[in-house]
């Protein structure tokens, strides 16, 4: 019990980390309204000190701003990072010009969240509601697995080579299956996970906008509304989520992070179209696991057949069943041409596979598609590619439409 007069000391709540908190005056105003006289103020030298001391046990808040001129703090900032997060102190970035290689980094040293800079109205206040959410649980994981949507179709595309098709057959397959899906009240989207030089936007023409990043770095407090912002709509038809406006590392996400991404569009859509990169990450098999099929694009060459071959070993190495893959022959042979036809049989019986799609070469007008940000199916309609990507999207619309009236 404190005495008539005696003086209170003022127990501080949060604390803001800052080389100069003079050029975060937008941040100083949203702690001053959330915490009122409960907030200070440390430099990066101090920080570390402070964690140490017995005052720092009352801080619920660490938010650490920083901007491009704090790039040689990097390793400072990141000790910071671990030492609140040992504390159990919540820790918030705000970031103006930040790289999202240096905010991946401090992501997983132990930042909870990030808030761009200059903060949007009601920023500071929305993101400490969602840092003090219950975070999701494995048992959260396994409600959502079994969420009553519509429990759409994930269908896989890879590429096993450099300029195999991939993301050709991925973009105009979901193009496809939009036309097809829309008559019947469906809805389709694709993602595009090649965090790197995933291509999906400029084949569709769409910008890459800063939501893909902010969606990707707060799956675990994601929901329907978040997911939808960070979609784009082309023609009306087809939902996207694109690779995000600049090169981030693979690493990114988790193998769970990428799971919940997949189970949440399933939930919403009814076909589910994955853009995978090139190579095999840590979270291949979370798309593997969560993909009704697996396609895998392959040319008629020598370097195809090796990256096959070296896919096909490292799976059964690692005991990972191989029943949902389904390769596909991009630029097969013509009709005509029998010799062509013989190198791909015998490709195919020394891999110990079986094509269960070849696709005809497309010629100029596959680039020129792509390149005007349009589907073969609007751009040249008549093309051979385009007619046989439609052929097949009909004959796995009909399967699935198939599977579900045999469900009900």
């Amino acid at each position: 019990m404190s005495l008539v007069g005696e003086e209170v000391p003022q127990v501080i709540r949060a604390c803001t980390v800052a080389r100069q908190i003079e050029d975060f005056d937008l941040l100083i105003e949203d702690m001053d309204l959330i915490f009122q006289e409960q907030w200070g103020n440390l430099t990066f030298e101090d920080a570390l000190g402070f964690l140490k001391t017995t005052e720092s046990g009352a801080v619920e808040l660490l938010a650490v701003a920083l901007d491009d001129e704090d790039n040689d703090s990097l390793n400072l900032i990141r000790a910071i990072i671990e030492a609140a997060s040992e504390r159990k102190i919540k820790i918030l970035l705000i970031a103006e010009a930040l790289s999202p290689i240096a905010l991946h980094q401090l992501l997983r040293a132990g930042a909870d969240d990030f808030v761009p800079y200059p903060l949007p109205e009601r920023a500071l206040q929305d993101a400490m509601e969602k840092l003090n959410k219950p975070q999701v649980t494995a048992s959260d994981m396994a409600l959502l697995k079994q969420a009553k949507g519509r429990n759409g179709a994930v269908f896989a595309v890879h590429a096993l080579a450099g300029g195999a098709g991939g993301t050709t057959f991925s973009t105009n397959l979901a193009w496809e299956l939009a036309l097809l899906a829309e008559p019947a009240a469906k809805k389709v989207c694709i993602l595009d996970l090649d965090f790197q030089s995933g291509s999906v936007s400029t084949y569709l023409d769409l910008p890459r906008t800063e939501k893909v990043y902010e969606l990707l770095c707060q799956t675990g407090e994601m929901d329907a509304s978040a997911f939808f912002e960070a979609l784009q709509v082309f023609n009306d038809k087809l939902h996207v989520l694109t690779a995000p406006s600049d090169m981030l590392p693979f690493d990114l996400l988790t193998p769970e992070e990428i799971e919940r991404v997949i189970l949440m569009a399933r939930d919403h859509f009814d076909f589910v179209i994955v853009d995978m990169p090139r190579p095999v990450l840590h979270w291949s098999e979370a798309v593997l696991n969560a993909a009704d099929l697996y396609f895998a694009l392959l040319e008629l060459d020598l370097r195809s057949a090796q990256n096959t071959l070296r896919l096909i070993r490292a799976l059964k190495a690692d005991g990972i069943g191989m029943d949902k893959y389904r390769y596909v022959l991009n630029r097969a042979p013509r009709f005509t041409d029998l010799s062509g036809k013989t190198r791909a049989k015998r490709m195919a019986e020394s891999l110990g596979v079986s094509f269960g799609l070849s696709l005809p070469d497309g010629g100029s007008q596959v680039r020129d598609s792509n390149d005007h940000g349009l589907p073969l199916a609007e751009y040249a309609p008549k093309n051979p590619l385009g007619k046989e990507i439609k052929k097949f999207a009909g004959s796995l619309f009909e399967t699935s439409q198939t599977s579900s009236l045999a469900a009900e």
